[in-house]
């Protein structure tokens, strides 16, 4: 076979919440209402805050296929999934936490935190309409095992599909796994582009993590990366929307400060043993993976980032002007799988290819 080189929420929306209690109503498969409340409670934030988010499903073109693809991937992608995240520079080096969030007897201690405790809350419903929605909750760090005192220090939710869709474009697999594109503005009126890459464990269908790649745009400089943002998380039950909090039987742990993988175990001669393949052709925001002949290919270090978790990510500029985004995770001994997209100039996502693939030969 030949060699080839291997050479994104609109305005995130936080709501400070303290001790939330989350209430979703499911009334039919076409309408979708949940209501977020809080009230104050004996932790040490004392904000309060209310808001009640519509979620409405639109309709949308779906054949045969992509129906019986998409119920597969809901049954996969719904649930709890709890764990841990962390942010990390260009050069793989993980960010600490702002020492406004980080608890007095750290900061004494001298120790440096890098990881949120998360919640993801996924729903995709099987029936109905094509929509992915999902949250990302961060919670205060806590001294020990504080499951009572958690409290959330920010909530921010996506949309995939429907009324309030936020995605430019969502390519699923029947696995539960997913890429992502979201594009916004940040504070400073930056376009910011975030390639969201979420890969399942083949071996382990309550275990993913999810990788995203945070670029900027600009006519000057074309597409950039700015950072990268990695979660480690577990099914931990059906969706309802966090309402429940794993705490103490969280069964990830922190990973920001752990050893990275080595960049011997990625540069080399890769062997693709089952691939699929999406291309958005069109202004649908949701597709498909479906398969596609794997191919061989070979890895170099050029824009080569190497992460805890046995993860890495690949980000460059092809010399069509196009963008190369990569994220792989290493299985086993010279097993992966791996996430990787084609961007076209202006950050607008072409093709994703999910593959799994055995290192025949290291560089």
């Amino acid at each position: 076979m030949p060699l080839l080189s291997a050479n994104v929420f609109s305005q995130k929306t936080v709501l400070p919440l303290s001790n939330p209690k989350p209430r979703l109503l499911l009334t039919s498969p076409k309408q979708l209402s949940m209501t977020v409340s809080s009230s104050s409670s004996s932790s040490s934030s004392s904000s309060i805050a209310t808001a009640t988010t519509p979620i409405t499903l639109e309709p949308a073109k779906t054949d045969a296929d992509a129906s019986s693809k998409w119920v597969e991937f809901a049954k996969r992608v719904s649930g709890e999934w709890d764990g841990y995240g962390a942010d990390f520079t260009l050069d793989g080096k993980p960010v600490e936490l702002p020492e406004l969030v980080v608890p007095e007897a750290y900061r004494e201690w001298g120790v440096q935190v890098f990881d949120w405790q998360t919640q993801c809350p996924t729903l995709a419903e099987e029936t109905g309409d094509p929509v992915l929605y999902c949250k990302l909750i961060k919670f205060y760090p806590t001294v020990g095992c504080e499951a009572d005192a958690a409290t959330r220090h920010s909530v921010q939710q996506r949309f995939a599909g429907g009324t309030e869709n936020t995605a430019s474009a969502l390519g699923y697999h029947a696995s539960g796994s997913y890429i992502a594109t979201w594009p916004f503005k940040d504070q400073y009126e930056r376009e910011i582009l975030e390639i969201e890459h979420c890969l399942v464990d083949p071996a382990n269908k309550e275990i993913r993590v999810r990788m995203i790649q945070v670029g900027q745009l600009n006519s000057e400089a074309g597409f950039s990366l700015n950072g990268l943002r990695v979660f480690s998380e577990q099914w931990y039950g059906p969706f309802c929307d966090g309402e429940q909090l794993g705490a103490c039987s969280v069964r990830e742990s922190g990973f920001a400060s752990t050893s990275a993988l080595e960049a011997s175990q990625v540069v080399g001669k890769w062997e693709g043993k089952i691939a699929s393949v999406v291309r958005f052709r069109d202004s649908e925001v949701l597709h498909h993976f479906s398969a596609d002949e794997p191919q061989n290919l070979v890895r170099d270090d050029i824009g080569l980032v190497t992460l805890p978790k046995k993860l890495w990510s690949v980000f460059k500029e092809l010399h069509n002007g196009e963008t190369l985004c990569e994220v792989g995770w290493l299985l086993g001994d010279n097993t992966a799988i791996t996430s990787r997209c084609i961007l076209y100039k202006k950050g607008v996502l072409k093709e994703a290819t999910i593959s799994f693939e055995n290192l025949l030969q290291k560089v």
